[in-house]
């Protein structure tokens, strides 16, 4: 039976969710501001967070840097009352797994927490440290080198540039980069992967404006050398 911890401080949202995913089987703990959020999702145990964005002592935007820093990679999926698209962006460059938009209905909860846990139990083992040029990066540990010295990388640029290297070679669009990262009911404008690809080639190439590892395929979109 997964488990699922969610973070909510309106009671009556709490309640309902809690009822919706207990009668669909799931376990489910509540906990209603921002600390104990970290210290339960620390303690582990849980198959998925779902965590409210304005919360008491800490936001959810600070639980989310806090439990993936700390190397927690429970999959967590976002709840905002604000629409703008900045905001789920900052909730996935975080690490966050998906987002819901308030008001939102069961249905739609229940489709999400299936899509997100169906996605993080999936697949074949994957391979953990990938090395390219003088660079090397262990998805196991969260850590990248390049030239021997640690790189930062945020969570979702690891996501990324996993796609790439699991992919190398091989040409992705933007929607196949959408699928494989965020999955298939996230929807974003295509600027997010604009961003994250300019943001990785500053970490990984010599020259960000020549790259030679993430490359542009002009009309279609981009592939990994290396």
């Amino acid at each position: 039976m997964p488990r699922i911890l969610v973070v909510e401080d309106e009671p009556t949202i709490a309640i309902g969710l809690q009822d919706d995913l207990e009668l669909e089987g799931y376990e489910v703990e509540v906990v209603s501001d921002g600390g104990a959020a970290v210290s339960r999702g620390l303690e582990g145990g849980f198959d998925l967070i779902l965590l409210d964005i304005m919360l008491p002592e800490k936001n959810g935007f600070t639980v989310c840097r806090e439990l993936r820093r700390s190397g927690t990679r429970t999959p967590i999926i976002m709840l905002t009352a604000r629409g703008q698209e900045q905001d789920k962006l900052t909730g996935l460059e975080l690490g966050a797994d998906d987002y819901i938009t308030k008001p939102f209905s069961p249905r739609e909860v229940l489709a999400r927490v299936k899509a997100v846990l169906r996605r993080s139990g999936d697949g074949p083992q994957q391979a953990q440290i990938y090395e390219f040029g003088n660079t090397t990066v262990d998805f196991g540990r969260c850590e990248a080198t390049r030239h021997g010295q640690k790189f930062e990388l945020t969570a979702m640029e690891f996501r990324v540039l996993r796609a790439f290297l699991e992919h190398r070679g091989q040409v992705l669009t933007i929607d196949q980069l959408f699928e494989e990262v965020w999955g298939k009911d996230v929807f974003l404008t295509d600027r997010v992967v604009y961003t994250h690809i300019n943001n990785l080639r500053g970490k990984i190439e010599d020259d960000p404006h020549e790259p030679q590892f993430l490359v542009s395929v002009r009309g279609v979109g981009y592939r990994f050398d290396g």
